[in-house]
């Protein structure tokens, strides 16, 4: 076993690689960026080395700094994690040229899962499933009509030269397909000037179940499915383990397509199979085909650790140091059910803007796993994924599990920045997830109702102004005035202002109005009662009050007169939603624009946000040029006074 490591990543999976390896007596060297000087797994890490700045092409891309801070710091492996270098075969032959072991796969089985064209070819030639299709050249409307019969419908007619959904067509029947055909040539034709076209298996009902499989460059052994359904924009949002209606035919058929592609390209650590699987008649043995294989650990681990019971870093560990793969194939099994939910720092009403901020308070309740990279007092940056935490559960059923998934939600407190926590709570009340009935496309269909925002409670905002009042710890004095009662007001914003005014009649109890609603506070020997019911947890920050009820609710303490003379808002300008680097400026000065035209692109967080115009005008400043650094609010561009 290795006396020391290096571990070539940041946030939650560092921390996770951490957790295991100095549990097995085996120090750690964490390396870090401008950004991160501070972060958890630099204080959790035995030595840390700083390699540059915030921007991860100047920090944790930096694959010969990250190799020389390794040996200077006699570190004899290195973990990738996910992400950054874990799949660049560049970085893996760097590694081993400088005498280190790289933790994962060699830079050939890499190489191999690359390319994915290439790698449905290999996957084919190994016994693995891949999507019926034809891709060839030969043209004629009979020959595409028999592919298309050989495939089976529905097929997808789709162009070659395609993109933005032009020249495609679903053919569901065989009598369809000819005027299809016709009709995807000439729309390719007139768009790319090229008619050619290729015909696809159409997955009517997609899942995405991938397969755990684990191997020592020779043999591999497959450690069962994660379901991965549940995503937007084809990002994972909940996964889970067992998949749901998962029959021990499939799993067999998928565990050993699994093995089979490892073996075929002599995998050598823990990797992923991912298929995608059409669910429209169940699921069946024959409707699975292999997508990718991705040559890592995935973000999704802990949910195959939850049921089978093993510590997969441990076992990169062990088989990267020499040892035989721990176990044989016989001696896995399942026990229950996991789910994993990922908790971000983004705004869900404003289409999952990632968000920035400082993480005021953070607690998640001790009945789950939380894998986190940051703690209360740490910064979201926008130089890296805004993940907060992924939250696991296990149950012995999947029942139980996804009801202890939504408590552990409800319990979850986040404060210091917006979070999508009330979204997941409301997919874990989804009566399509709860019976197990999911596709890729759950979340698309019912996005509207899962976004919808729930009116703020008379509770919740009675709790928020008694902690801005200071009206929870009372006394005698408390609220009153030449011995008579005394009324108080305050605004609360969240988003829209609140008015409430108090009575303090005694020490233990207080009435409240909001609007017409009258809400009485009465203190017992367990604490405050709201309107009959316990006083939630609150958190307070400045002028933010954080109440956790129905998953964390922000309010700010209002000035009246800080709010009359900004409440007109500020259609002039255009501001940076976020931290981030300026992508691209499309107006100039004197330009007319109209309302939603995209006038500045915006990197942050990974991903790419348009600034569009809030009304029609006449741009009188430009304040940025491509490739700035700005701050959350600055302003971009103004438009002329209407």
């Amino acid at each position: 076993m290795f006396n020391k490591i290096l571990i070539a990543n940041r946030g939650e999976i560092a921390c996770r690689v951490m957790e295991t390896a100095q549990s097995m007596g085996v120090s750690c060297v964490a390396v870090y960026s401008d950004a991160d000087a501070t972060a958890k797994h630099v204080q959790m890490a035995d030595e840390a080395v700083h390699i540059g700045g915030a921007a991860p092409a100047e920090s944790y891309l930096k694959g010969d700094v990250i190799i020389q801070a390794a040996l200077k710091r006699g570190a004899q492996a290195i973990h990738p994690g996910y992400g950054f270098l874990s799949e660049n075969p560049k970085f893996v032959d760097a590694v081993e040229a400088a005498g280190l072991v790289f933790i994962g796969p060699s830079a050939d089985a890499i190489r191999k899962m690359g390319l994915k064209d290439a790698a449905k070819v290999l996957m084919e030639q190994a016994g693995v499933p891949v999507v019926p299709g034809y891709h060839g050249d030969n043209q004629d409307p009979e020959h595409l009509a028999g592919a298309a019969d050989t495939i089976g419908y529905p097929v997808l007619i789709k162009a070659v030269a395609g993109g933005g959904g032009k020249g495609m067509r679903l053919v569901e029947r065989p009598q369809d397909f000819a005027a299809a055909l016709d009709s995807a040539g000439g729309e390719a034709r007139t768009a790319f000037g090229n008619d050619d076209v290729l015909v696809e298996k159409f997955v009517a009902k997609p899942r995405h179940i991938e397969v755990q499989v684990f191997g020592d460059g020779t043999h591999a052994v497959h450690l069962f499915e994660r379901d991965c359904s549940l995503q937007r924009r084809h990002q994972k949002v909940i996964e889970e383990a067992p998949a749901p209606g998962m029959t021990p035919e499939m799993r067999e058929a998928m565990g050993q397509a699994g093995v089979r592609a490892a073996e075929a390209i002599g995998y050598k650590g823990a990797g992923t199979v991912e298929f995608i699987v059409d669910a429209s008649d169940g699921l069946r043995p024959d409707r699975f085909w292999f997508m990718e294989m991705n040559t890592r650990l995935q973000v999704e681990h802990p949910v195959t650790e939850a049921i089978t019971g093993i510590d997969l870093v441990e076992w990169q560990l062990r088989v990267a140091s020499g040892e035989a793969l721990p176990k044989r194939q016989e001696d896995l099994s399942i026990s229950g059910h996991a789910f994993e939910a990922r908790l971000y720092a983004e705004d869900v009403p404003k289409g999952f803007l990632p968000a920035t901020g400082t993480l005021t308070h953070l607690h998640f309740p001790p009945a789950c796993r939380a894998d986190s990279g940051v703690r209360a007092g740490d910064t979201i940056s926008p130089w890296y994924d805004p993940m907060i935490a992924k939250v696991i559960v296990h149950g012995p059923t999947r029942e139980v599990a996804l009801e202890q998934l939504h408590r552990t939600l409800q319990q979850t407190e986040v404060a210091g920045t917006v979070t999508n926590l009330a979204f997941l709570g409301a997919l874990t009340r989804h009566n399509g997830f709860a019976a197990g009935d999911v596709d890729t496309g759950l979340i698309g269909r019912d996005l509207e109702a899962l976004t919808q925002q729930e009116p703020v409670s008379a509770t919740t905002c009675v709790a928020a102004a008694m902690t801005a009042l200071g009206l929870v710890e009372t006394t005698n004095e408390t609220g009153f005035s030449l011995w008579a009662p005394l009324h108080r007001a305050v605004q609360l914003l969240a988003p829209e202002v609140i008015d409430l005014d108090v009575q303090v009649e005694s020490p233990d109890r207080q009435m409240w109005q909001i609007g017409e609603q009258t809400v009485v506070a009465e203190r017992s020997t367990g604490g405050w009662l709201i309107g009959g019911a316990p006083m939630p947890r609150v958190s307070v920050s400045g002028p933010q009050v954080t109440v956790f009820d129905a998953y964390g609710q922000a309010f700010d303490i209002v000035d009246p007169l800080d709010r009359d003379a900004t409440a007109a808002g500020d259609t002039n300008v255009i501001e940076a939603p976020m931290p981030g680097l300026v992508k691209a400026v499309f107006a100039s000065v004197g330009q007319a624009v109209n309302e939603g035209d995209r006038l500045a692109v915006l990197e942050a967080m990974k991903m790419e946000h348009s600034l569009l115009a809030a009304r029609d005008g006449i741009v009188a400043e430009v304040l940025v040029e491509n490739g700035g650094q700005v701050e959350a609010g600055a302003a971009l561009i103004r438009l002329e006074e209407e």
